[in-house]
């Protein structure tokens, strides 16, 4: 994902000058602090997830938050609807859902003339912001119905293509797959998703707050911040931003060291079935940049790398049989990964 613009030193075709970057990257830290500070408002504590879930949008990805029931997680992507300004759809995914009741379908209509024609009616993925809500209780066939939407941004239906509207993400949930009814998603939709994002239960002096909050008289609504637009000049100037060479060897060296054929370490070798291919490294490239702009800062760190593997890299990579019976989980391969990291 090399940003050509950044290959040229032409003012007039090459990268924005330091100065107008600099002051760019400093308005949009003030904008999303305002848009942390307006979900703080629904959502207490949880502000990694909240974090995560916004340097996703930033890039112009798609999420899966995984979590018990209850935490939540549809409410958090209410909420970043109505906070970013963008036309929210939500599907609730059951075992009988079918692709057309995702994708739409076309109908045959007849004129009062007569004549009959097919028309097509769009279905709720027709959004800027799909929330497909319990993804893994839909059987298999629904949810490969996402993959083409979610990677090319459009859907065919009866032999046509129906461009997708800007921006569009898709931001799933899924419950834990040790909960009846509910179906693993394959690897290739899986790695559709820029992030995996752990929902966990909330902290003590948040569920506190979350209890004054919620069994009141009135419940506080968030507000509109950014616009769609906003949204989108924000996923440009992510793009804008330099990343130094210790960074992206950084990113290369974790990614490339958490497949099998690679990695240096045979402790971690023998525990690995298949790791990430290079939609890590890129997912990795972009989710960097996005939070250095996050926090307001020109360029991303090491520290980033190191922050954003777990999110980039558990739902890309697979542990062996013997590996899970000693108890080993993914994070626990890739807390080693990035060790040397530092």
């Amino acid at each position: 994902m090399t940003d050509t613009r950044t290959a040229k030193p032409n003012p007039s075709n090459g990268p924005e000058p330091p100065e107008r970057l600099v002051s760019e990257v400093e308005a949009l830290g003030q904008r999303m602090a305002a848009v942390r500070k307006h979900i703080g408002r629904v959502i207490f504590g949880q502000h990694d997830v909240i974090d995560q879930t916004l340097i996703t949008l930033l890039t112009g990805g798609h999420a899966l938050l995984v979590g018990y029931p209850g935490l939540g997680k549809t409410l958090l992507v209410d909420t970043l609807g109505t906070v970013l300004g963008l036309e929210d759809r939500r599907v609730q995914f059951t075992p009988d859902l079918m692709p057309p009741d995702i994708l739409g379908s076309e109908v045959l209509e007849e004129s009062d003339s007569g004549q009959r024609s097919f028309r097509f009616i769009k279905g709720p993925i027709f959004g800027q912001l799909l929330i497909a809500d319990e993804i893994n209780r839909a059987s298999p066939r629904t949810q490969s119905a996402l993959l083409q939407a979610m990677q090319e941004y459009k859907v065919s239906v009866a032999g046509k293509d129906h461009d997708l509207p800007k921006p569009f993400h898709v931001l799933a949930t899924q419950n834990p797959l040790e909960l009846e009814g509910t179906y693993p998603l394959p690897e290739a939709q899986l790695d559709r998703f820029l992030l995996q994002i752990d929902v966990s239960y909330p902290d003590e002096e948040a569920e506190k707050k979350l209890l004054f909050a919620t069994t009141g008289t009135a419940d506080a609504k968030p507000e509109q911040v950014l616009t769609a637009e906003d949204l989108i000049a924000a996923q440009r100037l992510v793009r804008s931003v330099p990343v130094g060479d210790a960074v992206v060897d950084a990113i290369l060296k974790l990614v490339r060291s958490g497949r099998p054929d690679e990695a240096g370490d045979p402790n971690i070798r023998k525990h690995l079935a298949w790791g990430p291919g290079p939609r890590a490294s890129q997912a990795l490239m972009l989710a960097t940049r996005a939070r250095a702009l996050l926090q307001g800062r020109f360029a991303p760190s090491i520290d980033d790398v190191v922050t954003l593997a777990p999110p980039v890299l558990r739902h890309r990579m697979a542990l062996t049989f013997s590996a899970r019976a000693d108890g080993i989980t993914v994070d626990t391969i890739i807390a080693r990964l990035c060790a040397p990291l530092g």
